[in-house]
């Protein structure tokens, strides 16, 4: 069962790692290999809402979101997006871009260092409102609830995470950004950091609407798809639900796509945080998606949604990290293998966390058992 559904992450994956090494060397090898577990660890809430929306659809339709699905989050998102992120940064064309990365890598190395300010403060304040949208919503399950049962009362401040978010934009552009590193040295980049900045916050408000927007549309069919039913069987009638099903499946189909889009985000703007080495982005993050959709297909078939209940605090812990470190980085050089550990560690304390309390969760249901059955006899 398991090598049936990984069988091609894995073999992607050792062919990806073998290139990287042959390439360009063991460094390249281990930032893939650190962005392709960071995309899996990010990604991982995604799988889960794939999975929960996934098994509603029919084969047909979930053979269509692995196929083309995959091809739209693998090349679309994680090959074609920093390409052109470079490409605007960079004031080039995307064909340029990457030309420049394989003809000459000392100048597409200084036009993307130039072009870091921008990347970073775009990619910090989208990374910070996922962070900060997660962190000051109440939640029944919490890790940290030290930190998150007095974030999430005041969350309920309206729109508090846009007005964080905007004063730490402006904290950073009156800060690291007057003494941003450049190729030619430090230059003023205030200006520059916040307008980026600004744009990736309408850019995370806009998905975020788009996702919403498709989530009301699917139930508004599933509701009339009930109605139907529901007339049908008042009056006795069999009415065919083909029509109403395909439609209500492809409103999933497009929800799935934009989730799946906005999940993406995180993972491509976090692996600048690690490399601009648009290569080697791609082939981390493309093997770490192939991960999310052999993922997916698992939890539906296995059922197994929630076992690991702390996971998706830590991957946003981690993203709203990779945020503090993009932001850092626009004065500051950090080294890349930090950058990548510290979202790993932070996976890792929550996952090993959700074991701990699976197996204090399991040792209580199994001393309930043994005293409903000491009453019973």
């Amino acid at each position: 069962m398991i090598l049936k559904t990984f069988g091609w992450s894995f073999a992607i994956t050792a062919l990806g790692l073998a290139f990287a090494a042959w390439q360009w060397g063991w460094e390249a090898f281990g930032i893939v290999l650190i962005l392709s577990i960071l995309e899996i660890s990010l990604s991982f809430d995604n799988a889960v809402v794939n999975a929960g929306i996934l098994k509603k659809m029919n084969a047909f339709w979930q053979k269509i979101f692995l196929t083309i699905g995959i091809l739209i989050a693998v090349f679309g998102m994680r090959l074609v997006f920093p390409v052109a992120i470079v490409a605007i940064s960079a004031k080039v064309g995307p064909i340029e871009a990457v030309q420049l990365a394989l003809d000459n890598p000392e100048k597409y190395e200084s036009l993307v260092t130039d072009a870091h300010p921008a990347i970073a403060a775009f990619g910090g304040m989208f990374l910070l409102m996922i962070f900060l949208d997660f962190i000051l919503e109440e939640r029944d399950i919490k890790w940290l609830s030290w930190l998150e049962r007095p974030l999430a009362k005041l969350g309920k401040v309206d729109m508090l995470s846009v007005c964080v978010a905007l004063i730490i934009l402006l904290v950073t552009a009156m800060t690291f950004a007057t003494h941003a590193h450049t190729s030619s040295g430090y230059a003023d980049k205030s200006a520059t950091v916040l307008l980026s900045g600004v744009a990736g916050l309408v850019t995370y408000l806009a998905v975020n609407g788009l996702s919403s927007f498709f989530e009301n549309k699917l139930e508004e069919e599933e509701e009339r798809e009930h109605e139907e039913e529901e007339r049908a069987k008042a009056e006795g009638k069999q009415v065919s639900a083909v029509g109403l099903a395909g439609k209500a499946a492809f409103f999933l189909f497009l929800y799935l796509e934009v989730l799946d889009a906005s999940f993406s985000f995180d993972g491509v703007i976090g692996a600048f945080a690690i490399t601009n080495h648009i290569f080697w982005m791609a082939l981390g993050l493309g093997i770490g998606a192939m991960y999310v959709r052999s993922l997916t297909v698992y939890l539906v078939r296995q059922g197994t949604l929630d076992d690991y209940v702390y996971l998706e605090h830590g991957a946003h812990y981690a993203i709203g990290a990779l945020a503090a470190i993009l932001l850092i980085t626009i004065e500051h050089e950090i080294s890349e293998i930090i950058t990548g550990l510290v979202g790993v560690i932070l996976i890792a304390a929550s996952f090993w966390s959700s074991v701990v309390r699976n197996r204090r969760v399991g040792v209580e249901g199994d001393e309930d058992s043994e005293d409903k059955k000491t009453v019973a006899v």
